[in-house]
């Protein structure tokens, strides 16, 4: 079980198991946020703190509803809006609140969401 939290610690998860890769997004929303994610099914995660303690900030499409810490204004995690959605089976975590050693040596992948959609290696 991985501990995750925001800078004030007003953010906590448990995460299921540590990841096997994350991503580095290049789109607008990312590139701004510095993240770098995780993904994992909802049922993976975990919350030890009530909902409020996010905001969400979506825009585009609403497809994604993007959180952060009220308090400190981390960005803990990303979530599908759409209940009905294939997208909203899954999550993206910010991997940068999980402790360092569980994520030093997983290997990140470059996506060109600004552009392209795709990877690049």
């Amino acid at each position: 079980m991985i501990e995750a939290s925001c800078h004030c610690g007003a953010v906590r998860m448990e995460i299921a198991a540590s990841p096997e890769s994350l991503t580095s997004c290049n789109c607008s929303i990312c590139h701004k946020l510095g993240t770098l994610w995780a993904y994992y099914t909802v049922d993976q995660v975990k919350f030890l703190t009530p909902p409020e303690a996010t905001a969400t900030y979506s825009w585009g499409d609403k497809e994604l509803a993007f959180h952060h810490c009220r308090n400190c204004g981390c960005t803990t995690h990303w979530s599908g809006i759409d209940p009905a959605a294939q997208r909203s089976q899954r999550m993206g975590v910010n991997s940068r609140l999980m402790p360092r050693a569980v994520t030093a040596d997983v290997p990140i992948r470059k996506l060109d969401g600004a552009d392209t959609w795709t990877v690049l290696e």
